[in-house]
């Protein structure tokens, strides 16, 4: 059964209002005499409307009306107040506080019914309004998640389908994607683009599905005429990812053209310096290479850590940026972890 609190210091009046709203079929009527002990029954009850009188002693409508608003459950609840006409301070403020409407004094029954029921009929379209606003929200979040969830298979039939022309591993995926927000996090990007940088750092060599396998799968050192054709596999990334609406896939579209661009504007493809670089380049930059030293290959032997953190200091502010550099090596236990945790043979 549904409540409707009546709160009036005068019994008698107190009385009529319950012998009313026995005839709303559907509700019932808790009622207080004592403001105080309504204020405490409301903050720990669920009510469908209140009705109190402006003038009771201790504590009088706008009084009660004050302190209710400030508790989270009862800010949206109706509230109707009992006042005579002529005070039009009162009533003015009343609104201001979030009364609803007034039941004129003394009161008229027609009056009263019309007003209260009118009122529970607002509220009741109003909840309904308001729940069907959250399913609407739900389903948006719902039909989101899934679209990211189709992205990102998307994402890892791509990586899948690289990683079978590329002599790198799925661990080395794994570790340098996790390598780049652990920049991210330490350069203070926000929990959403470190988050968008983990699902597209893999997608940094994607291009390289386009380069001939005599190039791709060389054991040895590549010519220069064969190194150009392996420069090509950023553009040829960047081509594969490009234009669509997705962050993710633009993201990863950036990072496939970037990250072999080198802070001092000798990488490639275009050259780029310093902030021209995109900072999602950037910062793979330097997880790819740290995660590619440190790793075993057919064709060479993997460098301890130290070697490739000298490395990276050596390099930074040329080939790196220092910020990254120094981001990245602000916390090497958690690098570590990432190192131990991705492992070639997972």
């Amino acid at each position: 059964m549904k409540r409707i609190v009546l709160i009036d210091s005068n019994q008698t009046d107190l009385t009529l209002l319950w012998h009313l709203v026995r005839r709303i079929k559907g509700y019932e009527a808790a009622n207080f005499t004592n403001p105080k002990d309504a204020l405490e029954w409301c903050l720990e009850n669920e009510t469908e409307l209140i009705i109190v009188n402006y003038m009771m002693p201790e504590m009088d409508g706008i009084a009660f009306i004050t302190q209710l608003r400030q508790s989270p459950q009862n800010i949206s609840v109706p509230v109707l107040m009992e006042i005579s006409p002529e005070y039009t301070d009162v009533r003015q403020k009343a609104f201001e506080l979030g009364v609803t409407d007034f039941i004129n004094k003394p009161i008229d029954k027609t009056e009263f019914m019309v007003r209260v029921q009118n009122t529970l009929v607002l509220s009741s379209n109003q909840k309904k309004l308001t729940n069907q606003t959250a399913w609407l929200k739900d389903e948006v979040l719902k039909a989101t998640e899934e679209i990211r969830n189709r992205e990102q298979e998307v994402i890892f039939r791509l990586t899948k389908a690289a990683e079978y022309r590329d002599p790198e591993t799925g661990g080395h995926i794994k570790r340098m994607a996790h390598y780049s927000r652990h920049i991210a996090m330490q350069l203070g990007l926000s929990a959403e683009e470190q988050n968008l940088l983990l699902e597209a750092a893999p997608m940094h060599d994607i291009g390289k599905v386009g380069i001939p396998d005599s190039i791709l799968l060389k054991p040895g050192k590549l010519d220069h005429s064969e190194f150009e054709i392996m420069k090509e596999h950023a553009q040829f990334g960047f081509d594969i990812l490009d234009g669509s609406e997705s962050k993710l896939m633009q993201l990863g579209a950036e990072i496939a053209l970037s990250h072999h661009e080198k802070y001092d504007g000798s990488g490639y493809p275009y050259g780029l310096k310093d902030e021209e670089i995109s900072i999602y380049g950037r910062i793979v930059s330097v997880a790819d290479v740290f995660d590619a030293l440190t790793s075993e290959r057919p064709y060479k032997k993997a460098w301890s850590v130290d070697d490739a953190i000298g490395f990276l200091r050596e390099n930074s502010g040329t080939q790196f940026d220092r910020s990254c550099v120094y981001a990245f090596l602000m916390d090497m236990d958690e690098v570590l972890r990432i190192k131990q945790r991705f492992t070639d043979n997972d």
